[in-house]
């Protein structure tokens, strides 16, 4: 009796142990890997300096491309115009002159094209001058998300510097490291299956980035040790991005063939 309940325990513990080690052989041809969601953001600025008149929108709000953003006081701008228009004016004056003028035989062919000349540099101006104007008043560059308000009305922005921050669906990315010893098991354009808190249980995204340089390299030699701890960027994209946070921090795994 007591040889056979030894026997069972054997039996047992030997198919327990088979069914360990198969699963661990199963598991150990998923490399898993974690990174964080990053993105590709887009700073909207003024073209000119200026302070900011009004805001349209909210840091989180969903835009369509072309909706508008803000505007900048265009005072100079306006007086800007109305000079060049009233240039505009009389440079036509002196032109349709020149030209009858020229149709009487009493005005030169000489005058004629000097007034016309001046005539056109002076609606190059206006049309510079109104484009200025337009300006002013920005608007999206493309659909996406308020990331960031830097500037609220009533602040003066610097040329060049961003109001806002906007965040285009396609401009998120996942970011994560695979070792030397990994990095030919993967391939750009695979597949990887994507998990983080609130993301979708089949989340798939796609190698589109693999870095050419390692990171974290010491600077002269590479013993076995030293090797082992290189890492290689890579990057993917997924379309679901709809519960995904820039900085949030994500699992990846790789499926490589059996």
């Amino acid at each position: 009796m007591i040889a056979r309940r030894i026997k069972f325990a054997l039996t047992a513990g030997l198919a327990l142990a088979a069914g360990l080690l198969l699963a661990a052989c199963a598991k150990s041809n998923d490399q898993t890997f974690q990174g964080w969601v990053e993105a590709d953001l887009i700073f909207v600025s003024p073209y000119e300096m200026g302070r900011v008149e009004t805001l349209a929108v909210r840091e989180g709000d969903t835009v369509a491309a072309g909706a508008p953003l803000f505007t900048v006081d265009a005072d100079i701008q306006q007086a800007d115009v109305a000079v060049q228009q009233a240039s505009v004016t009389n440079t036509r004056h002196e032109y349709e002159r020149a030209k009858a003028l020229r149709e009487s035989a009493t005005g030169t062919q000489k005058a004629l094209d000097d007034a016309e000349a001046a005539l056109r540099s002076a609606e190059a101006r206006l049309a510079s001058s109104q484009a200025r104007l337009t300006r002013r008043q920005v608007f999206s560059p493309s659909a996406g998300t308020i990331q960031q308000i830097y500037y609220r009305p009533g602040e003066t922005v610097p040329a060049g510097r961003p109001v806002l921050a906007l965040l285009p669906p396609g401009n998120i990315k996942l970011r994560f490291f695979v070792s030397e010893a990994e990095l030919p098991k993967v391939v750009l354009g695979e597949n990887v299956r994507v998990s983080c808190d609130g993301c979708r249980v089949d989340l798939v995204a796609r190698v589109s980035f693999i870095s050419r340089s390692s990171e974290f390299t010491p600077p002269v030699i590479y013993s076995l040790e030293e090797r082992n701890k290189l890492v290689f960027l890579i990057e993917a994209r997924t379309e679901s991005t709809e519960n995904l946070r820039v900085g949030q921090p994500i699992s990846v795994t790789l499926e490589t063939k059996r």
